[in-house]
C-alpha cells in the first residue's frame, strides 16, 4: 500500500487552487478540504449578524460569537465533493459571491478567527491523506506536508477568470469590480501581521497564467508520485 502524505496548496485568489486540490483528491482517494470556504463562512455569518458592512466592521463581537459558529464539510456524492455547512445550513453557494469575498480577507485578518479554523485543520489532517487549500498552509497549518504547491497567476488573469465565474453562475457583476476585488485581497493576504500570504521555503512555485487545468494537474500529479511511489 501506498503511503499517504499530506497535499498543501497556497496561493493567490483565483488562482485555481480548490480546482486542482479537488482533481488531486479524487485521483488519490484523498480528503479534500477548502479552508477558503470556512473563512468565507464566517465572513458570512457577519454579514448576516449585521456584524461587518462597507462602512463598519464590529471585530469585538464577532471574535465574542466564534463560540456560535459551527463550521462542517458534507460531502454530496451528486457533486463529487464536499459542501460547506454553516451551523447546519448549506451556504456552499451562498459564500461564493463577490460581497463575501469583499470582506472574507478582512475576517481572515483576525488572530482569533484564524486560531479558531487553523485548529479545526490541523485536527481534519492529523491522519495525513488529505488535500487542503489556502493561504498559510504550508507555513501554519502542516508546515512538515510532504508536499507543498504555492500557485500564482497575474492579476488580470485571476479577476478574468473569476469575472467568468461569476457571469456563468448569473451574479451581476463587473470585470473592474471583481479586479478591484482581487488587487485588495491580494494586498490583505500578504500583508496581514498573522499568518500572511507567502510561499513556504520548500514549496514548489506554479505560474499557471499559460497553463491549462489539465496540465497543471498532470505537472503536480507527477510531483505526487514522485514522493509516495
Amino acid at each position: 500500500m501506498k503511503k499517504q502524505i499530506t497535499i498543501a496548496i497556497d496561493g493567490f485568489s483565483s488562482t485555481g487552487k480548490s480546482t486542482l486540490a479537488k482533481q488531486l483528491a479524487q485521483q488519490l482517494g484523498y480528503i479534500y478540504v477548502d479552508t477558503g470556504a470556512m473563512y468565507r463562512a464566517v465572513a458570512y455569518f457577519a454579514m448576516q449578524n449585521q456584524l461587518i458592512s462597507v462602512d463598519s466592521f464590529n471585530k469585538v463581537d464577532l471574535v465574542n460569537q466564534l463560540k456560535n459558529i459551527v463550521l462542517e464539510f458534507k460531502f454530496n456524492s451528486e457533486l463529487g465533493f464536499a459542501e460547506m455547512y454553516l451551523n447546519g445550513t448549506n451556504v456552499e453557494k451562498a459564500i461564493r459571491t463577490i460581497e463575501v469575498s469583499g470582506y472574507v480577507s478582512k475576517v481572515a485578518e483576525i488572530s482569533e478567527v484564524r486560531a479558531k479554523l487553523v485548529e479545526q485543520q490541523q485536527e481534519m489532517g492529523k491522519n495525513k491523506g488529505i488535500v487542503m487549500d489556502g493561504r498559510d498552509i504550508g507555513t501554519v497549518v502542516f508546515p512538515d506536508a510532504e508536499l507543498k504547491i504555492f500557485m500564482t497567476a497575474s492579476a488580470a488573469t485571476r479577476a478574468q477568470r473569476r469575472f467568468d465565474e461569476l457571469v456563468q453562475k448569473g451574479d451581476s457583476v463587473s470585470y473592474d469590480e471583481v479586479l478591484k476585488n482581487v488587487e485588495e485581497r491580494d494586498y490583505i493576504d500578504t500583508h496581514r501581521d498573522d499568518s500572511p500570504l507567502v510561499m513556504a521555503e520548500d514549496a514548489v512555485e506554479i505560474d499557471n497564467s499559460h497553463l491549462t487545468r489539465e496540465e497543471q494537474f498532470q505537472a503536480v500529479l507527477e510531483l505526487v508520485h514522485s514522493i509516495i511511489d
